[in-house]
C-alpha cells in the first residue's frame, strides 16, 4: 500500500471515529444516565490517556504562566460545546445534530471575517447560501414533524463555541503550544465545568452494569485517542487539507449508526439537506485558508522522512 493510499485509510478511520459519539453516548442516556455525567467520565478516562501519549512522544506537562487563563478560557468553550451538542441528542435525531454540528469551519469563516478582517470571498459566500439552504431542508425531520427549537439552538451553540475556540487557539499565546499538550490541559479544565455541574459527584450518575463503562472508556478512546492519532498520521502523509476535508465523514458516520443502530428515518429531503450542508463546508476548506484554522497537528511531531517504494 502507498503512503497517500495509508494517509487517506488514516484520514478517513480519524473521522468516522469521532463520529461515534452518539454510538455510545445514547445507550448510556437509555439507562439512565445525562449528559453531564457522561462527558465527565468521558473527559475524566481521555485524560490519563494523553497523559500516557504525552509521555510516550517524550514531551513535557509544563506550561508558562501565560498560557493558563487562555487554556482555562478554552477548555470551556470546549466542555461547552460537548455539553450542547450532548444535550442536543435529546431533541433531535443524532444524524442531524451531527450534521448541523458540521457547519463550524463556516462559522470559523465568519469570526476571521467580522473580528479580524480576513477576506470573505464569493465563493465562500455561495457556500455559505448552499449551507443555509441544506439547513432550511433539514427544519423538518423524517416523519415530518418541525424540528424542536431548543435542539437547533443547542447545536448552533456548540458549533459557535467550537469555532470560537479554534479561532481563539490560533489567535492567542496558546498557538505555539504542542496540539497534544493542547488538548491534555482543555479537557483538564474542561473536566471543571462537568465537576461543578454534578455537583461534584452528588448528582454524578453512575453506569450500572459492566458493559456500559464499556461504552464510557469507548467515549474516551474512539472519538478522542484513536480519533487524535489517526488525525496526526494522515497529516504526515496527505497533509491538512486533504485530512480536513476528509472530515466530511464525521457526519456521514452519526448518520449511518443513527439509521442502522437507532432507527432514525431518512428521507430524501433530509439526504439533500446533508450532501448541501457537507459540500459547502468541503468546498470552503478546500478552496481557502481556513484549514490552518482547522487542523493544528504539523507542531505535534516534526515531519518524519517517509520511505518511498523505489
Amino acid at each position: 500500500m502507498n503512503v497517500k493510499a495509508k494517509g487517506y485509510i488514516l484520514g478517513a478511520v480519524a473521522a468516522a471515529t469521532y463520529g461515534m459519539n452518539p454510538l455510545f453516548a445514547l445507550p448510556l442516556y437509555k439507562a439512565g444516565m445525562n449528559p453531564d455525567s457522561v462527558l465527565f467520565f468521558r473527559y475524566l478516562f481521555a485524560i490519563p490517556v494523553l497523559g500516557m501519549m504525552i509521555v510516550a512522544r517524550g514531551r513535557s506537562f509544563k506550561l508558562k504562566r501565560k498560557e493558563v487563563l487562555p487554556l482555562i478560557i478554552m477548555g470551556l468553550l470546549v466542555a461547552l460545546s460537548s455539553l450542547a451538542l450532548f444535550q442536543s441528542y435529546n431533541y433531535m435525531d443524532v444524524g442531524i445534530a451531527s450534521t448541523l454540528l458540521f457547519v463550524y469551519p463556516i462559522l470559523v469563516a465568519l469570526i476571521m471575517w467580522i473580528a479580524f478582517k480576513e477576506k470573505l470571498t464569493l465563493p465562500t459566500v455561495l457556500c455559505i447560501l448552499l449551507a443555509l439552504g441544506g439547513i432550511g431542508l433539514l427544519y423538518k425531520s423524517g416523519d415530518g414533524s418541525t424540528l424542536n427549537l431548543t435542539g437547533i439552538i443547542l447545536v448552533m451553540i456548540s458549533a459557535l463555541s467550537y469555532a470560537i475556540y479554534i479561532v481563539g487557539v490560533n489567535q492567542s499565546t496558546l498557538k505555539n503550544l504542542a496540539t497534544l499538550s493542547l488538548t491534555f490541559y482543555v479537557l483538564l479544565f474542561g473536566l471543571v465545568l462537568f465537576l461543578v455541574r454534578v455537583d461534584f459527584g452528588q448528582s454524578l450518575r453512575v453506569a450500572e452494569t459492566w458493559y456500559l463503562w464499556g461504552n464510557l472508556i469507548a467515549l474516551a478512546i474512539f472519538p478522542t485517542a484513536i480519533s487524535f492519532l489517526c488525525t496526526t498520521q494522515a497529516i504526515q502523509y496527505i497533509g491538512s487539507t486533504p485530512t480536513a476535508i476528509l472530515g466530511a465523514l464525521e457526519p456521514l458516520t452519526a448518520v449511518f449508526f443513527g439509521v442502522v443502530v437507532f432507527g432514525e428515518s431518512l428521507t430524501l429531503r433530509l439526504s439533500c439537506g446533508m450532501l448541501m450542508i457537507i459540500l459547502a463546508v468541503t468546498l470552503i476548506i478546500a478552496g481557502g485558508n481556513i484549514t490552518i484554522y482547522l487542523v493544528r497537528f504539523r507542531k505535534l511531531f516534526p515531519r518524519l522522512p517517509i520511505k518511498r517504494k523505489k
